[in-house]
């Protein structure tokens, strides 16, 4: 059986750092998500929505997952999952109070 992933051995490195993104910012995101509002308490759901969206990217690519089809490689691989969690990273970064 061959692989349908060019060069899979080359790319570990990446699926774990798509995990290593992943898993904190989730842990955050659910078990303390008022960690994520602004100084009013508010927060934008389009923007959350694109950092969940990256967040499920980084899962699916970090455990090794390779879709088939174009239209879920780019939705699920890292080209949109890395800039989308650290969208994530920045609205934690913040929303710290100063």
């Amino acid at each position: 059986m061959t692989s349908n992933v060019p060069n899979e051995g080359q790319w570990r490195w990446a699926n774990g750092l798509s995990l290593l993104l992943a898993t904190p910012l989730a842990l955050v995101f659910l078990l303390h998500p008022a960690a994520i509002v602004d100084q009013q308490g508010n927060y934008s759901h389009g923007w959350l929505m694109l950092v969940m969206l990256g967040i499920s990217a980084g899962f699916v690519h970090g455990v090794g997952f390779y879709p088939r089809a174009p239209v879920w490689k780019l939705l699920f691989g890292p080209y949109l999952g890395w800039p989308a969690m650290a969208l994530g990273y920045f609205f934690l970064i913040s929303a710290q109070p100063s």
